[in-house]
């Protein structure tokens, strides 16, 4: 496959995940709308849907250089498909989500919110949409990031896969501004360490607390969780 087939390919496949992600994102609104988190979004503004647009190109740019990289043997995929692929599902998200707390605590800092990362949290009501609402160097950010991972750590390429699944997912909900989990997922012994969209959305209100992406792990290590979001749900 030439470069140029790929780029195509990566373009379409990102643009029909941003696609699917707003669609699903949408139908979690309409189900689940008795179960509000804060107020309703604003009217959509212009700026939003081009920044949204802008973040599914640049994510099909990052794709491409991981194309070109594992063409050029930086990046190594393998083949398996049994336990192992299941075990590099859990180390990519656990790393993942380690390196990406981190990261966001560092574009909390005064000296990169306003330039970076307060973009995302110009619009503290979220929508499906509001997940590719980032700033372009925020973009490339999180991709470079996954890019050294799966430079470092040798993924098979099933895991690959199921981790950006997972990974669109839980973005999705995250910003679906409504809690499709029932009142007692927090308390659930390890799932409840998975994040709901009560905690993202909470994040989302008060900036300094729940930086975590797929879990609340790393926010109850190091002591950013926000201390009501164990029983925020309990009023659904």
């Amino acid at each position: 496959m030439s470069i140029e087939q790929a780029a195509f390919w990566l373009v379409v496949q990102n643009f029909l995940q941003f696609a699917i992600c707003i669609a699903v994102g949408q139908l979690f609104v309409i189900q689940f709308q008795k179960y509000p988190i804060g107020d309703r979004p604003l009217a959509l503004e212009r700026r939003e849907v081009l920044l949204a647009l802008t973040c599914v190109f640049l994510n099909s740019v990052v794709a491409v250089m991981g194309w070109l990289m594992w063409k050029h043997g930086i990046i190594q995929i393998h083949n398996d498909v049994g336990w192992s692929a299941m075990v590099d599902v859990v180390v990519l998200l656990l790393l993942m989500d380690f390196l990406m707390y981190v990261t966001h605590r560092i574009c909390h800092h005064k000296l990169f919110f306003s330039w970076v990362h307060g973009t995302h949290h110009l619009y503290s009501r979220p929508r499906p949409l509001s997940l590719f609402v980032l700033n372009p160097l925020e973009v490339f950010g999180f991709g470079f990031l996954w890019l050294l991972v799966l430079s470092l750590y040798h993924s098979s390429w099933l895991a690959i896969v199921v981790y950006l699944l997972l990974n669109a997912a839980w973005g999705t909900i995250g910003h679906i501004g409504v809690e499709p989990m029932p009142r007692s997922w927090p308390k659930i012994p390890i799932l409840g360490r998975l994040s709901t969209s009560t905690f993202h959305a909470q994040h989302h209100q008060l900036q300094n607390k729940n930086f975590g992406f797929y879990t609340d792990v790393w926010d109850r290590l190091f002591g950013t969780v926000h201390p009501p979001y164990r029983d925020s749900l309990d009023s659904k």
